[in-house]
């Protein structure tokens, strides 16, 4: 790996720290460039600013949450207990995904919007087949599947406060989370 392409893996690395923790505005750029071991100029010749660090991590790590997290309608409560699996493994992106739904100050990436197009779609065609229950729409389909699938991350104010013995045996909160979209998507008995 060249200097530059390793330090500008070190500066995304001290960002994802930085951003998770503190948010955009309350990012501050120099504890970035003393967390990497670089020059504060460098972070902006990478970068130019603050805001465009913040959403080439937001970019880097939804890309990487596509990836990883292939979507299946014809089985969601797979898909609700991978995506349990990854947002406990994974707590400092789950932070900074809170952070970007509080400030707001970029944009929503295509991609992530372009990836939930294609899962409402997916679950619409999943739901005309008779996969998936058709009595709620397939956008608030996917937002309660998600939100069941990561209540218990840290970011939650009500997962962890009111069963937090619910995170301390993942491989129970897997089966139960998997179990309750089983419940969710099941079509109903004809």
């Amino acid at each position: 790996m060249r200097n530059a392409e390793l330090s500008k893996e070190k500066i995304l690395a001290a960002a994802l720290r930085e951003f998770s923790d503190f948010g955009i505005a309350g990012a501050r750029v120099d504890r970035i460039a003393k967390a990497a071991g670089c020059n504060k100029n460098l972070i902006y010749i990478y970068f130019e600013s603050k805001e465009a660090l913040f959403e080439t991590i937001l970019r880097k790590h939804l890309t990487r949450i596509y990836e990883e997290l292939h979507f299946t309608p014809e089985d969601l409560p797979d898909y609700a207990a991978r995506i349990v699996d990854f947002a406990m493994a994974n707590p400092d992106l789950m932070r900074l995904l809170a952070w970007f739904g509080l400030e707001r100050k970029v944009g929503s990436p295509a991609e992530r919007s372009a990836s939930a197009g294609k899962k409402v779609a997916a679950l619409a065609e999943a739901q005309a087949q008779g996969i998936v229950d058709a009595r709620f729409p397939p956008a608030f389909l996917l937002t309660i599947i998600m939100s069941i699938s990561t209540a218990w991350t840290a970011v939650n104010p009500f997962g962890p406060s009111f069963d937090q013995e619910g995170a301390e045996d993942l491989s129970a909160l897997r089966r139960r989370v998997s179990e309750v979209v089983r419940l969710l998507v099941r079509p109903p008995a004809r």
